[in-house]
């Protein structure tokens, strides 16, 4: 299959290394001194230094190159770069099969990547969704990974999810698409969470509850907004969630750990090198839960210490103290 992935950053590229090995990939960035560095050195030296890129991977910047004889389209652009994407590939004359591995809410419309799709796609672009427990290195290596692919379209679905797995990288298919984005939006929230209670020495007791608390106010939220249960305890849901609030590649659990040592958001973030979603997710998913009426009590901790200078240890505190809710366990 001819692959084209649209986003030459970690993830992007992890995906690139990984399906060169069977399909023809062609990996496009906006930037063009980028893409020639890659070529010069045959690494991605910014965003995943440890790999070496395969010699059949087709480095362009040229967009239009890129949709040349491309049977699927892969879009690896962090959320705030999807809508501006996808509108590229909308001009496309011919509809081309459309995947998007982003995860989050869109800052300022709180729209989840396939609604986002829903307004710049046209409907004969066929969609969906690539999400699930994936550090981008782990996956550049080869790995085995489990990940699930998501379209209101099941036979598609299907089809997509056959033509990518393989031994290393299972792909599991599902109709679900806003259970597998909620849960994949959700879960990077959970894990600064995690990391503050990491950094401030919380231990592993303590780590498992937040988790499963975390589990159950994503299943409220999710429920809420008309996704299935069981969706959100698979991989895109629990699966994920426990990755990103324990593996130490978890850029989101990084950001937590720092923000308990009390360091500043903005020192962290230039620090990081790499976007972590989290940091923008939960100002989405705070206003949409009081909008709904769900009660996210962490969600609201991690808010309150990103966006209103709590201090981390005041809302560890606060969150502790609240009286338990037995009707959630």
């Amino acid at each position: 299959m001819n692959i084209t992935i649209l986003g030459a950053g970690a993830w992007g590229s992890a995906l690139a290394i990984n399906l060169s090995a069977r399909h023809r990939v062609t990996l496009w960035a906006n930037d063009a001194a980028q893409i020639e560095a890659m070529r010069a050195t045959g690494y991605n030296q910014r965003y995943l230094p440890e790999i070496p890129l395969p010699q059949n991977l087709n480095l362009t910047a040229d967009l239009h190159a890129a949709f040349i004889g491309a049977e699927l389209i892969l879009v690896a652009v962090p959320i705030a770069a999807l809508r501006a994407t996808l509108q590229k590939i909308a001009a496309i004359p011919m509809p081309i099969p459309v995947i998007w591995a982003c995860k989050g809410f869109e800052a300022g419309t709180t729209q989840l990547p396939h609604q986002v799709a829903a307004e710049t796609l046209p409907q004969n672009f066929p969609r969906g969704v690539l999400s699930g427990p994936s550090f981008a290195l782990e996956v550049a290596r080869g790995l085995p990974t489990a990940m699930i692919l998501a379209s209101i379209d099941g036979k598609f679905a299907r089809q997509v999810a056959q033509s990518l797995h393989h031994s290393s990288l299972r792909i599991y298919s599902s109709t679900d698409v806003m259970g597998v984005e909620v849960g994949g939006a959700v879960k990077n929230v959970m894990a600064i969470a995690a990391g503050i209670a990491e950094g401030m020495g919380y231990g592993q007791n303590a780590r498992a509850g937040l988790i499963t608390r975390g589990l159950a106010e994503m299943t409220r939220l999710g429920l809420k907004m008309g996704v299935r249960a069981e969706t959100l305890s698979g991989l895109s849901g629990t699966g994920d969630l426990i990755l990103t609030c324990t593996g130490d590649l978890s850029r989101n659990r990084q950001v937590g750990i720092l923000l308990a040592q009390q360091q500043a958001l903005p020192d962290i973030l230039s620090q990081l090198g790499h976007v972590a979603e989290g940091v923008y997710t939960v100002r989405e998913v705070h206003h949409l839960a009081q909008r709904l009426g769900v009660d996210m009590p962490i969600c609201a901790a991690v808010y309150s210490v990103l966006y209103e200078q709590v201090p981390a240890a005041s809302a560890v505190e606060a969150l502790l103290n609240r009286a338990p809710n037995s009707e959630f366990n």
